[in-house]
């Protein structure tokens, strides 16, 4: 029997990159999958026909985990449509570099409404259909360690995640739900595609600071989800574990 086996997962920011790669990792394993959406109906309708044409379960459901009805709208969506909820994974995330001379209102508001706002009320729609057993994973990011140059606002953020982790570990730890994060290095995605990161000095550098000597790939990172995921992690909260290849 596969790890997951009856359980219900809801993964964030699912359409692309990282978040559809833990959608698919998590239904291979046998969950049934709320695959969420912000704006690419496309990207979400390709990750659930993916999952259903290997035998799995998945669903694609709309929301802007930045608004409350939204994120209530993900959960309720997840139990009307399988009864229950197991899993909840906090992918969705928005991130720009800018030095210090050019952040604005805009870009600070914008980072911290879906990358910690988000995580918090989505969260919070979740946990009162979470019980004994369940597991939350938190996709935070290395930069919360290595803060480079320019991403004051970004990394902020995933301290942030960090912090919120730790704090939901101890909180929900009474009621046995545990609260991980994943802190991903640099990870070839459509996002640092479209970013011109991929190809740039800026990837050139992060390898060469890698000890395994690569980027990574959304896999690396769906597997660590899934592990966390499974009853295999029942006795890890609280953690943040760093996949970057060394990178630190």
């Amino acid at each position: 029997m596969s790890k997951l086996t009856g359980k219900v997962a809801v993964v964030t920011g699912a359409s692309k990159g990282i978040g559809a790669a833990i959608a698919k990792a998590l239904a291979a394993q046998g969950a049934s999958v709320v695959v969420n959406y912000s704006s690419s109906r496309t990207g979400a309708d390709s990750v659930v026909a993916a999952i259903t044409a290997a035998g799995g379960k998945a669903v694609a459901v709309a929301g802007d985990v930045s608004k409350a009805a939204d994120a209530q709208g993900i959960i309720d969506t997840a139990v009307e449509t399988y009864g229950r909820l197991d899993i909840l994974v906090n992918n969705s995330g928005v991130y720009e570099f800018a030095p210090i001379e050019e952040i604005t209102e805009e870009h600070f508001h914008r980072h911290f409404n879906v990358n910690v706002l988000g995580l918090l009320l989505t969260t919070q729609a979740a946990v009162k259909h979470l019980g004994e057993g369940a597991s939350i994973v938190n996709i935070s990011s290395v930069v919360s360690r290595i803060t480079p140059p320019g991403s004051a606002v970004y990394t902020a953020t995933k301290g942030a995640v960090d912090g919120i982790t730790g704090v939901l570990a101890r909180e929900l730890g009474p009621r046995k739900i545990r609260v991980n994060s994943v802190n991903p290095g640099m990870v070839a995605t459509e996002g640092t595609h479209t970013a011109g990161i991929l190809g740039s000095d800026f990837e050139t550098w992060a390898v060469s600071t890698t000890p395994l000597g690569r980027i990574g790939q959304p896999d690396d990172i769906a597997d660590v989800v899934a592990f966390l995921a499974s009853d295999d992690a029942r006795w890890l909260t609280g953690e943040s574990l760093i996949a970057s290849g060394g990178s630190r």
